[in-house]
């Protein structure tokens, strides 16, 4: 398996050599420094998912409590964020020791006790501030494509 097919097999957008992120095409390559570049485009995806998957996940409870697997659901549910429960529970548990997220159990009569988590007003202003944040970003961020770009 080449060095990008395994991003590319977990995301089920591979075909033909090529990755479709939206309407764009990237050609998966061979040769001498290939590798290096699908690695470094493959952490580059880790990190934005990391990132966007933490906001999601505050923005998801501002609207109002929810259990984790209704959060995994919803999280699943969005393209690109490939979230499953081993990857959930550690970051609840991460925001929850950052005092960004409260949790509590309550019974269910369904089976076993359900956690369900809610934003404190510490990771209200936390959103707030990552809005903000990404807001000036996408206003100031985009580069002029006038100025000699490709």
């Amino acid at each position: 398996m080449a060095c990008h097919d395994s991003y590319l097999v977990s995301q089920g957008t591979r075909f033909a050599g090529f990755l479709r992120i939206g309407r764009r095409r990237f050609r998966a390559g061979t040769g001498a420094g290939r590798c290096d570049v699908d690695d470094f485009f493959n952490n580059w995806v880790v990190q934005v998912r990391k990132g966007v998957l933490e906001h999601r996940i505050l923005q998801a409870l501002a609207e109002r409590e929810r259990y984790g697997y209704e959060l995994v659901r919803e999280m699943a549910s969005q393209p690109g964020l490939g979230l499953g429960e081993g990857t959930l529970y550690p970051l609840m548990s991460r925001l929850r020791l950052n005092g960004l997220v409260a949790s509590r159990l309550e019974e269910s009569s369904a089976g076993p006790a359900r956690k369900y988590y809610s934003l404190t007003p510490e990771g209200r202003r936390t959103l707030a501030a990552m809005d903000a944040f990404l807001s000036e970003m996408n206003r100031t961020g985009s580069p002029s494509r006038s100025g000699g770009g490709r």
